[in-house]
């Protein structure tokens, strides 16, 4: 298997309802274990946590996450982005997941065309994760 690289998000105690949303948005297969399902923690409020969750899909996205122990410090969002980028034969596909991921976000630059002329926007999601969408020679 070659090295890959995919963002892992972190949760409180949504994980499980956020990577449904995101299987929702992008399809795929979506893949779950739970603290109880490892032995990983004796505190009953955490058993049916998400420990480790994989989104696969069909076009080669992974998306993983799981929910942030109650033991750790946690910060929603943080320092870090999601980026999805594409040429304008992507355009249909991106503008279709940026749709799905505008429901109940925060806006915080609309998809329009950017001084470089690209399409591209920037919002958080309903789960507090930042997304950036780019659509390299989009039309305006």
């Amino acid at each position: 298997m070659p090295t890959r690289l995919a963002p892992y998000l972190s949760f409180r105690d949504n994980a499980r309802e956020a990577m449904d949303f995101y299987q929702s948005v992008f399809g795929g297969e979506l893949t779950r274990s739970t603290f109880a399902e490892f032995g990983v923690s004796q505190d009953p409020d955490e058993q049916d946590k998400i420990m480790h969750s994989q989104l696969v899909g069909s076009n080669g996205l992974v998306l993983m996450a799981a929910d942030t122990p109650n033991s750790m410090d946690y910060t929603p969002g943080g320092a870090i982005s999601v980026s999805l980028s594409g040429d304008a034969d992507s355009d249909a596909e991106l503008r279709g997941y940026w749709e799905k991921l505008s429901e109940g976000s925060t806006s915080i630059e609309p998809l329009t065309v950017a001084p470089w002329g690209d399409a591209f926007g920037m919002l958080i999601d309903r789960f507090g994760v930042t997304w950036l969408v780019n659509i390299a020679g989009a039309a305006s």
